[in-house]
């Protein structure tokens, strides 16, 4: 639940960027939030919900990070913990509402991300719940994980440029089970993905040509927050029969731009009629509007009013006087 005073927060106003407050309002809101404040996503999950690439997440995740420091991330547990959580959720109590903390707090794996939580909570009886997974960590681990710096804990330099799979400490079932959710998204994504069998990785090929195209889409005002037709434009990569498929997209994004038609019905309009024009690459394209001159527009010749005279008639003044 996202509370009215989200917007007064002096954090949210005069700090963040516009994108910064959508990303923000996603980690409060999305599907796999918890009761605690704590919960596993993967930042591929994020960049397939978002519609941004893996390295625009990393970005944000650092922000929210090391700027913010509004959250928390174990790269390892893929768990990810939001400060203030409990200062806007968790100010009623109940038997309903502590077994449910209860039976989230036990499948918490990195136990320092209960006391990062912890501290803002004012319950007491939410803050005792809390207080006692802390108190198991340190019987485990004494104090040492508490005395960890928070930046080099939870941004290692090894996470940065690795891609957001799934490590070997989890069980095969586990893997399977993952990597089943992420091949749904993807198909979630892409419909018609794996129809193209000449392509041995045809979404980890297109990755980057998919992060030119959406960064574009983003930057240049055809709708940030409109995923749907972001989807239906990436299709064109698969599913057309250009020969250069990102060149002519970005160019007839280009015209759309120029023409202030920042529209994905204009764009595809573009590309259908180059298409049927058989015209398949950004060469011929050029070639082909070069080529198209415009027509002139001719005079139109003046027609007499009167009587025509016979080519053959000669003048004789003297005719007649006889």
């Amino acid at each position: 639940m996202v509370r009215t005073d989200f917007w007064k927060n002096p954090i949210v106003s005069e700090e963040m960027t516009p994108e910064d407050k959508y990303f923000y309002l996603y980690l409060l809101t999305n599907p796999n939030t918890t009761q605690i404040g704590i919960y596993k996503i993967t930042k591929k999950q994020m960049s397939f919900d978002l519609g941004y690439s893996i390295e625009s997440v990393h970005s944000l995740m650092e922000r929210f990070i090391q700027h913010h420091k509004l959250v928390r991330y174990n790269p390892e547990t893929r768990e990810l913990a939001i400060k203030n959580w409990g200062k806007d959720n968790l100010q009623k109590g109940g038997k309903p509402v502590m077994d449910c903390i209860l039976s989230e707090l036990k499948e918490v794996e990195d136990l320092s991300l209960i006391q990062y939580v912890l501290e803002p909570i004012q319950k007491q009886e939410i803050r005792s719940l809390y207080e006692s997974f802390c108190e198991q960590e340190e019987m485990m681990f004494g104090n040492e994980a508490s005395e960890q710096d928070e930046n080099d804990t939870y941004i290692n330099p090894q996470y940065g440029e690795r891609d957001d799979t799934l490590t070997c400490r989890y069980t095969m079932s586990g893997q399977k089970e993952e990597e089943e959710k992420e091949k749904l998204q993807q198909e979630a994504l892409y419909p018609n993905l794996e129809k193209n069998l000449d392509i041995e990785d045809p979404f980890q090929k297109n990755q980057k040509d998919v992060k030119e195209i959406v960064e574009f889409w983003d930057y240049n005002g055809f709708g940030f927050s409109n995923i749907n037709a972001k989807q239906q434009l990436l299709a064109w990569l698969d599913y057309s029969s250009f020969l250069q498929p990102k060149e002519v997209i970005l160019k007839a994004m280009n015209i759309a731009c120029a023409n202030n038609k920042r529209r994905l019905s204009y764009v595809v309009g573009i590309l259908k009629n180059w298409e049927n024009e058989s015209l398949l690459t950004v060469e011929e394209i050029d070639s082909y509007h070069e080529n198209q001159k415009p027509v002139p527009k001719h005079k139109q010749s003046t027609v007499s009013t009167g009587r025509q005279i016979p080519s053959g008639f000669k003048l004789d003044l003297t005719a007649g006087e006889e």
